[in-house]
């Protein structure tokens, strides 16, 4: 039954397709490059002429028609916060005024950039208060209620054993870097973006008011820790493995792995429901319980800073944001331009507020009409594909059975929920954007902890109603469509 959520995500597409315009329908022969073989290189036969019509905008990493359509998303979400802007007599806590505040305070780069560090220096100061493991452990925990994971981070996932309960999944985080290759391998653009990656962390430093010996000592410090918590990583093709990162174990079983680190502290201040729970990378998570005895703790605040500033980088003034593009937008992904400043605010609110912004969407662009007639038609292509299953030559009757037992529990969602999150007590303001953005991310943090525990709600969403993207989940046997996939092709 592998094929179950290609084949309904094929036939969501060609829908889609003749529902469009009879212009936009079936195949885009002018999208046809006729100059190369179609036998030799397929993609550039099919592709090539849109290719080259089509270059990649300066502020992308990658151009499609799908990719245009997610752009083409943001641009109504605009028309929407634009909209909602005008007015400031929204009720406190509506989701009109929280959208139009979020918005508003991001898009206030005047005041934002007064501004400068301003913002995190609380933060960077109750860090440098750090005079012992208690505290260390305690800050840890507070910046993981700011969706800060260092060294590690804490999330829910369901069971891999028992897919409809939710556990605390213990993951390996904290790099500055991609991937442990970035500080291990001996090629040369390995080389040389560890090399690029000292001169950024050296220059956020400064930006953060060090002078330049400070600074650079600061990113020695912060890249040292690094490579080390690096070494203890996993393989990106051991990561491939799912039994690699599966390691179940108790909270007993956990405080011994990590004796060093004191978990009911730590699940105490987090308010984290716990019986069970998965430790992807027991390696890890050993060589930073090492870490917390061995490193001082000059290099803990030093490295915890790090990862305050480096996540806070977009939300700060623009020579921050702009340092932090040039070396992780520009260097390392490609981009050549930042995006605008209203789209990087768009953005934001969806990321932060998204099922709030999701519903003033869906109101405007899938309405419940455009969702009824997708879910019927979704019925239909699973009941036609359990006829196919039932008359299969090839197949067992036993292999017949669980094929349509699978099927049966099969979960398609389509364009939002049917039970939206509850955002009324999260406070934005009109004019502190950083703020807002803790506001956000301790809701995000909060209401995902709030699950482990519990038995798997099979009505949340991984995705934002806006979102011109689509996922399948094999843990719950789900396919979801949010409605920013279901707009018809530009």
């Amino acid at each position: 039954m592998r094929t179950a959520p290609l084949a309904l995500a094929l036939a969501l597409t060609s829908t889609l397709l003749a529902q469009a315009p009879p212009a936009q329908r079936g195949v885009f022969t002018e999208d046809i490059d006729r100059n190369v073989d179609a036998c030799t290189n397929f993609f550039d036969y099919a592709n090539g002429a849109w290719r080259t019509a089509n270059p990649i905008p300066p502020s992308m990493q990658r151009w499609s028609r799908r990719w245009a359509a997610g752009e083409q998303s943001k641009e109504q979400l605009k028309t929407i916060l634009d909209d909602v802007s005008k007015r400031h007599d929204w009720p406190k806590g509506s989701i009109d005024q929280q959208i139009s505040d979020f918005y508003g305070s991001c898009m206030d780069d005047k005041r934002i950039n007064a501004l400068g560090i301003e913002p995190i220096k609380p933060l960077l100061s109750d860090i440098d208060a750090i005079k012992n493991q208690v505290a260390l452990q305690r800050t840890i925990a507070r910046l993981h209620d700011l969706a800060i994971g260092a060294p590690f981070g804490v999330t829910s996932t369901p069971d891999n054993h028992n897919p409809k309960n939710v556990i605390a999944r213990i993951y390996a985080s904290g790099l500055g870097l991609p991937d442990r290759d970035y500080y291990l391998s001996t090629e040369k653009r390995f080389v040389e973006t560890r090399a690029k990656y000292l001169e950024h962390v050296a220059k956020m430093f400064t930006l953060a008011g060090y002078d330049a010996k400070a600074a650079a000592d600061a990113a020695k410090t912060v890249y040292a820790l690094e490579e080390r918590l690096a070494k203890a990583q996993l393989t990106n093709v051991a990561l491939r493995d799912p039994k690699e990162t599966d390691h179940k174990v108790t909270p007993a079983a956990l405080q011994k792995m990590t004796p060093a680190f004191d978990w009911t502290a730590y699940f105490t201040r987090t308010a984290i429901r716990t019986a069970d729970l998965n430790v992807d990378q027991p390696k890890f998570m050993a060589a930073v319980d090492k870490e917390l005895t061995s490193t001082p703790l000059s290099a803990w605040r030093t490295y915890l800073k790090w990862n305050v500033i480096n996540t806070a980088a977009q939300s700060l003034s623009d020579p921050i944001a702009e340092q932090d593009f040039a070396f992780y937008g520009q260097y390392l992904r490609g981009s050549k331009e930042m995006k605008p400043r209203w789209k990087r605010c768009v953005e934001a609110t969806d990321a932060y507020l998204g099922e709030a912004l999701g519903q003033r969407y869906v109101e405007r662009y899938f309405p419940p009409v455009a969702k009824a007639r997708m879910r019927e038609m979704v019925q239909n292509l699973l009941a036609a594909m359990g006829d196919t299953i039932r008359t299969l030559g090839w197949m067992s009757p036993e292999t017949k059975e669980r094929a349509l037992a699978k099927l049966a529990t099969f979960n398609p969602k389509v364009g939002y929920p049917d039970q939206w999150k509850d955002y009324s007590k999260v406070t934005i303001l009109p004019d502190t954007y950083f703020r807002n953005v803790v506001a956000g991310s301790k809701f995000g943090v909060a209401d995902d902890r709030a699950l482990i525990g519990k038995p798997v709600d099979r009505g949340r969403w991984g995705m934002t109603p806006p979102t011109s993207n689509a996922y399948y989940n094999p843990l719950l046997n789900e396919i979801v469509f949010p409605a920013g996939i279901l707009q018809s092709p530009a």
